[in-house]
């Protein structure tokens, strides 16, 4: 499959600065905004989820194929060029490539954050012995007496 930058050529360019809210959470845009260069973090309710840098990303298709306001801040933290897709339903409508693409990325983050759910549940069912141990080994760190105790 061809990276999507491939696809993304005559598509237009835009800039922001670092600390400039590209996708503001809560605001429907309906727009698509795909990572040619810098460094960007998504932030939830105040907390940073994760930071990207990886050319190629996309950002504002869980808004656009959901049809609801942005559920995460993108923000850059550096400077950042993109491309922007302003009307993004009609133009995925009209590109079936893009949609592919934006499907499969879909699906590979459906799939981590599953695993990542049974493995919380397997921890909490005192199952994963190994979860439980970096637990412990942080609770250690945190208060060394309290865990000592803890165990016991």
């Amino acid at each position: 499959m061809p990276d999507i930058l491939d696809y993304c050529k005559d598509l237009k360019q835009v800039r922001f600065k670092s600390g400039q809210a590209m996708l503001p959470e809560g605001e429907r845009l309906g727009k698509l905004l795909i990572l040619i260069e810098g460094q960007v973090e998504v932030i939830r309710e105040r907390t940073q989820v994760t930071h990207i840098d990886e050319p190629g990303s996309i950002f504002g298709e869980m808004a656009v194929l959901l049809d609801m306001p942005h559920s995460a801040t993108v923000r850059a933290l550096s400077d950042v060029t993109a491309y922007e897709i302003p009307d993004a339903l009609t133009f995925l409508d009209g590109h079936p490539e893009f949609s592919l693409h934006i499907a499969i990325m879909l699906a590979r983050r459906l799939y981590y954050t599953t695993s990542y759910l049974v493995d919380l549940q397997q921890q909490a069912a005192g199952k994963r012995q190994d979860l439980d141990l970096v637990d412990q080994i942080l609770a250690n760190l945190v208060d060394p007496k309290e865990a000592g105790h803890k165990r016991k």
